[in-house]
């Protein structure tokens, strides 16, 4: 279910992306910056414990939804003092939406990677972080059956 969700958001946000894809700014250099630069965020966010920068990080409305999901992330991967080792962007879906792959270090010396899409809307880069998102309205979920 979880994993459902998680397409229909990547879906969305590529939906969304595609349709704003004329107002898309810079070269490729810059997108890449932007992307890396969010992921830094998102490592703040985590070495912080702070709810509030991974909601704005995750590019969602900040509703009870988004905080419960953020208390999750935060309890999973919060906190671990991690330091970024390397960041690979790759703006392979267009100059607004792509995938990006971090790989850091954990203050007890452990490595650990974490692979994202990165999507900008309205020129401001999001990474699909949060999966418990509503279906948008007007757009029939996918079955299994």
């Amino acid at each position: 279910m979880h994993r459902r969700r998680l397409v229909i958001t990547v879906l969305a946000a590529l939906l969304l992306s595609a349709c704003g894809s004329d107002k898309s700014s810079g070269s490729a250099e810059e997108g890449k910056k932007g992307a890396r630069k969010t992921v830094e965020s998102y490592v703040d966010a985590l070495n912080s414990r702070n709810a509030d920068d991974l909601i704005e990080v995750g590019g969602v409305p900040d509703d009870s939804r988004a905080r419960r999901e953020a208390g999750r992330i935060l309890a999973d991967k919060g906190g671990r003092g991690l330091s970024i080792t390397e960041i690979q962007i790759d703006l392979d879906m267009g100059p607004d939406a792509g995938s990006a792959k971090l790989t850091a270090k954990k203050k007890s010396g452990e490595t650990t990677q974490d692979s994202f899409s990165v999507v900008r809307v309205d020129g401001t880069w999001h990474l699909t972080i949060f999966t418990d998102r509503p279906v948008p309205s007007g757009k029939a979920t996918s079955s299994t059956e």
